[in-house]
C-alpha cells in the first residue's frame, strides 16, 4: 500500500471516483441494490454516492480523517451484500463478467483494511 502520507489521498480519491459512477451511471448500481433494502434502488444508489463523497472529503482533511476513515471502513462492510448480490446476479452471464463480479467479493477485505489503516495512521500524519 502507499505510504501513510498519500494513502488516505488516494483512499478519497477512490471514494470521489466511486461516488462520481453512482451519479453517472446509476443503471449499474441500481441492479446492485438488496431487494430487502425498503424505497427504489435509484433512491439507495444516490444515497451511496453521497455517503461515498461525504466520507471521501472526511478522510481528506485532517481534522475529521480518522473518524472520517472508520467510518469508510464500516461503509465498505455495509455495502458488501450489494457485491454478493450482484455476483449472485451475474452467475449466468458471460465468463469474463462473471469473474469480475466474483473477483469484487475478495476485495472488499483489503478495501476495510486500507480504510482501517488510514485511521490508524490519520492522528501521526497530522502531526507532521
Amino acid at each position: 500500500m502507499a505510504s501513510s502520507l498519500s494513502s488516505h489521498r488516494l483512499l478519497a480519491g477512490l471514494l470521489v471516483g466511486a461516488g462520481v459512477a453512482h451519479v453517472a451511471r446509476p443503471g449499474l448500481f441500481d441492479a446492485m441494490v438488496p431487494r430487502a433494502l425498503p424505497g427504489t434502488p435509484r433512491l439507495w444508489t444516490y444515497a451511496s454516492a453521497a455517503v461515498e463523497l461525504a466520507l471521501a472529503a472526511g478522510v481528506a482533511a485532517p481534522r475529521t480523517r480518522r473518524p472520517a476513515a472508520l467510518a469508510t471502513a464500516a461503509f465498505f462492510v455495509a455495502v458488501s451484500p450489494a457485491n454478493v448480490k450482484m455476483a449472485y446476479d451475474w452467475r449466468d452471464r458471460e465468463p469474463v463478467l462473471r469473474a469480475a463480479a466474483l473477483g469484487r467479493l475478495p476485495l472488499q477485505l483489503p478495501l476495510v483494511l486500507w480504510a482501517y489503516g488510514v485511521a490508524r495512521t490519520a492522528d501521526k500524519s497530522r502531526l507532521r
